[in-house]
Parts: C-alpha cells; sequence; structure tokens
C-alpha cells in the first residue's frame, strides 16, 4: 500500500520525505518490524518508542509516525498530535477499513463482559451465523484461537483479526471493550454495530482518578454505535449513561429486573444448577433458563437476549441456546468433587464481582462458606479493605492469600485488605496453593469453597516474573491424593 493511501484522512502536523513509498507493514514494537514498514512511535507508560527509531532502521522500516520533531535523511517521518490515535486510523486503512462490513457488538462494563461475549457468540451460532470473539480470555477468528494478552488488543492487532475474520466469511464480532481501550484510542475508527453496558463497580481506579472518570470512558463505546445501544437500567451507572446517550440517533434497548425496561425478568427463580425465569420484551413473552446460577446470570442473560431482539433472533433460538449453554471458563465454573462439599473457581477481582459470586453460593449452599481471595498488586488499593469486608459479611470463613503482586510486597497488600476484617474468622496464607490446599482440608459436607480473584487465568506475577499457576489444576491435583 502507498504510504499516501495509508494516511488518508490522518491530521498531521507536518510531512517530511516522500509519501508515495510503499508500505508491506505496519507496527508500534519495534522488535516486530518487517522491511518497507512504517513504525509508529508510541510513548507508553514505562517506554517512549521514539528511542527505538534506529533499531526500527535496521530492521528495515523506512516510514515513521512520530509526535517529536525528528528527521532522519532518506526516510519519511508524518509527525502528528497522537501517535496513538493516528495509529487506530491508518490500522484501520491498512486493513482495508474492515468494521464497515462487520456486525461489531461491543461489550462494556466492570462485570460479565466475558460470560456476555461468549454467550453472544453461542446463540448467534446457534443461528447459523459465523461469529467472531474479542476478549479477555481468547480470540476466536474461525476455528483458530489466540490466548489473549489483554481485553481489548491495539489497534494494530484489532484492525487485522477483524480483516481475518471478513477473510474466513465471518460478518459477526463480539468484543470486549475495556475502558482501557477507550481512553487509549485502541478501539478509535471501529464502527459498532451495537454497544452493551453491563455495570459500573470499584475497579481500575489506579488508571482512571475516580468513578466518574471511569464511567465517562465506558460511555465512549456509546457514540461509535450506528444500530443500538443497551444499557442496564438498575445499575447506576447505567441509568447515567442511559441519560447523556438518550437523544443520539442510535436507538436504545434498555434491561433490567427492578427498574421498568424493555427487556425484562419476572418470577426469577436461582438453584445450585441454573436459573430460570419469566422473560417480557415488547413483543413476546416466555420462560428463559439457563444453567449457570446467580442473580449476574440474569442481567449477563438480559443483556444477550436485548441484542438479539433488536437483531430479529427468533426467540426459539435464544431460548435453546441459552438453555444449553456450556458456560465461561473460570466464571462460577464448578470442579467436579466427590467428596461432601463443592468448590467453585471465579474470576471475581472486584468488590461487585465479588459480593454476586458470595450472595449466588448462599443461595444454595448447605453448610458454610469459605472463601480464598487476594488482591493483585501494582493495582487499584481502595477496593482492597472493600473485599475484605464483603468476603467477611458474606463468608464463613476466609483465607486471604496472593494473586498477581506483581511488585508489590503481598505482606503489604494483606495488610490493606485487612483494614476492611473486624472479625477473627480468616486465615492469612501467602502462598496460594497452601492457601487452596487449607480452604479444601477445611471443608466439610454441604460446604461450598469458592476460589475468587484468578478465574481463568494460569499464571501468577510475582515481581516481574509470570511462573504458571491454574487455581483449577492445583484443586484437581489436591483432591486427587486425597
Amino acid at each position: 500500500m502507498l504510504l499516501r493511501d495509508l494516511i488518508e484522512g490522518l491530521d498531521t502536523v507536518n510531512i517530511k520525505g516522500s509519501v508515495d513509498i510503499n508500505i508491506d507493514d505496519i507496527n508500534y514494537d519495534s522488535r516486530k518490524l518487517k522491511k518497507n514498514s512504517l513504525f509508529i512511535c508510541i510513548k507508553g507508560f514505562s517506554l517512549n518508542g521514539h528511542e527505538f527509531i534506529h533499531n526500527a532502521i535496521q530492521k528495515g522500516s523506512t516510514a515513521f509516525l512520530v509526535e517529536e520533531d525528528i528527521y532522519i535523511q532518506g526516510y519519511t517521518f508524518i509527525r502528528v498530535e497522537d501517535t496513538r490515535k493516528a495509529m487506530a486510523k491508518i490500522s484501520s486503512n491498512f486493513y482495508d477499513n474492515p468494521t464497515k462490513k462487520l456486525n461489531l457488538i461491543g461489550v462494556t462494563g466492570t462485570n460479565g463482559k466475558t460470560t456476555i461475549t461468549h454467550l453472544i457468540k453461542e446463540v448467534l451460532e446457534y443461528n447459523n451465523k459465523k461469529t467472531g470473539l474479542i476478549g479477555t480470555i481468547k480470540n476466536v477468528i474461525g476455528d483458530e484461537e489466540i490466548v489473549s494478552s489483554r481485553t481489548t488488543p491495539e489497534s494494530v492487532e484489532l484492525q487485522g483479526y477483524f480483516r481475518e475474520m471478513l477473510d474466513k466469511n465471518i460478518n459477526d464480532c463480539a468484543i470486549e471493550v475495556s475502558s482501557h481501550s477507550l481512553e487509549l484510542k485502541r478501539v478509535d475508527d471501529c464502527e459498532f454495530k451495537f454497544g452493551i453496558f453491563t455495570n459500573l463497580t470499584e475497579d481500575h481506579l489506579d488508571f482512571h482518578t475516580d468513578l466518574d472518570e471511569y464511567r465517562r470512558a465506558k460511555e465512549k463505546l456509546f457514540h461509535k454505535t450506528t444500530l443500538g445501544n443497551i444499557i442496564n437500567l438498575d445499575d447506576d451507572g447505567g441509568k447515567k449513561i442511559y441519560e447523556s446517550i438518550k437523544n443520539l440517533k442510535t436507538p436504545i434497548m434498555t434491561y433490567a429486573i427492578e427498574e421498568e425496561a424493555d427487556i425484562m425478568a419476572k418470577d426469577i427463580k436461582i438453584y445450585s444448577s441454573g436459573i430460570e425465569y419469566k422473560l417480557i420484551t415488547p413483543k413476546y413473552q416466555m420462560n428463559i433458563k439457563t444453567p449457570i446460577p446467580g442473580r449476574f446470570s440474569v442481567y449477563n442473560s438480559l443483556a444477550v437476549i436485548a441484542l438479539c431482539y433488536l437483531m430479529d433472533i427468533p426467540k426459539e433460538t435464544i431460548a435453546e441456546s441459552l438453555e444449553n449453554t456450556n458456560g465461561v471458563s473460570g466464571r462460577f465454573e464448578s470442579v467436579e468433587t466427590d467428596r461432601g462439599f463443592s468448590v467453585i473457581i471465579d474470576y471475581a477481582h472486584t468488590p461487585d464481582a465479588l459480593e454476586n459470586v458470595l450472595k449466588t453460593a448462599k443461595e444454595f449452599v448447605k453448610g458454610n462458606i469459605i472463601t480464598v481471595f487476594g488482591c493483585g498488586g501494582d493495582r487499584d488499593k481502595t477496593k482492597r479493605p472493600l473485599m475484605g469486608k464483603i468476603s467477611q459479611d458474606n463468608s464463613n470463613y476466609t483465607v486471604i492469600t496472593s494473586d498477581n503482586p506483581r511488585t508489590e510486597i503481598p505482606e503489604d497488600i494483606v495488610k490493606d485488605i485487612l483494614k476492611g476484617i473486624d472479625k477473627l474468622d480468616y486465615k492469612v496464607i501467602l502462598d496460594r496453593k497452601e492457601a487452596i490446599q487449607h480452604a479444601i482440608d477445611k471443608a466439610e459436607d454441604g460446604d461450598v469453597v469458592i476460589i475468587a480473584g484468578k478465574g481463568h487465568e494460569d499464571y501468577q506475577i510475582l515481581g516481574k516474573e509470570k511462573i504458571h499457576f491454574d487455581d483449577k489444576e492445583v484443586v484437581k491435583e489436591i483432591l486427587g491424593k486425597e
């Protein structure tokens, strides 16, 4: 592609060098560059891409997208105010603007994104629609599964995935849209057909200054949609977003349990094996069943149903798909045991998510709830005491352990958690494997052991090192030895 065509629509400060040169590749990582490539210089949180220009030249780069006033004879330098924003436009151009042809469905909110995107994929495929997936656990393009390194990829990878989907005749894609991706412009120049808002609870306040800024970041998604916005009206953040976007041209569909909404659940029954409720829509009513327990599962299914309603998916298809879903790895996932107690693994790593998981367990537990959890290091510290109190108030016994301490001292993380605990029904065991072993040893008939925080993750980050650690593997190993 000619560089001239690649930068079409870009707001530039100045251009030095020829734009009539061929560009075969684009990248922001100097280690992955190829010959005749455009190197995009990003100023990150710890590294400045401008410092790697000479490395990029050695790799074969011939053109550079920069924010700083830099020029080297014989190469082309395109200067812009914001290389992240420009990268999104260039990435879309390079891959021939794939989202203009894709039915792109974005899901944002603190909790529920992964489950909802997986359910969307299942329902659409049940309706014979080939569907791609971009999310926290994995990215799925046809038969190919790519392990995710972040919830929403950078724009270069993202647009590349979308192009692959179209090349494989995939016309629908469900994508988790994180607040980081919206703030860091990863999804700029993506044309979303539908947007879904799940909820807003305390999280990522190490990145956002407060909850209002966090909500405003999420809200950006709903200004990028063309066919429909779907909002949870039972959530305070959802109400505020609804008020902010209600005058946009894009139609809004609301869902709720408590508030009056377009899509509602009534007569809800929650069992250890799943949920059942009466669905009410503007055109029809029917019974819904799904084998994922918990009130949060009602909300997740309502969000999916609202989307399907807007897409004119037959109601029978919706009901059958939800009833036959396999659920999502690490989301309220039960580990089989021949003992008299249950073990459930969940990704809950925010106060609201932990409370939802524990309250769900309360609805069917016959004995005690034993909770194992920790909090991540180098992340929002304000949620730590909140999670300590939630575990204390909703568990009979808590085992506080390490999650991903990263570069923080694990003992310091625990001290923050303990600020929310004023009873003595807990134990601190920093080694996560030993903590899980202790919880299982303590469990008796009728008890439920909840292991929260990591879910699908198969690693721990200690310092700057990532080591293999899988909660489910550990549980199976412990149970197999006993």
